[in-house]
């Protein structure tokens, strides 16, 4: 049965491995926190050498709440984003 889940992605600054660092354990703590309450369903790191990040989250709520506590975001490592919803129609 088809589900409509948001796709959300992420454009790095052009040294985010370098600048990531003091932000990448909050940030991974909460795409983890977000995981175990099931709201997200995957996220990873997007390019080599990484450019962006793209999350899988179950809805819009849940796309607000993780850009407004991203620490990536708070400290302008995020360039641009976009917001996308995505039909899957393969189980999960």
């Amino acid at each position: 049965m088809p589900q409509t889940l948001q796709l959300l992605t992420y454009d790095y600054v052009a040294d985010i491995l370098v600048r990531r660092e003091e932000h990448r354990a909050g940030h991974l703590g909460l795409i983890e926190a977000m995981s175990r309450e099931g709201v997200m369903v995957m996220a990873g790191a997007v390019g080599d050498p990484v450019d962006g990040g793209a999350f899988v989250l179950r809805d819009t709520a849940a796309v607000e709440r993780f850009l407004a506590e991203d620490p990536y975001v708070a400290a302008g490592l995020v360039v641009a984003h976009a917001v996308t919803p995505w039909t899957v129609v393969t189980p999960l």
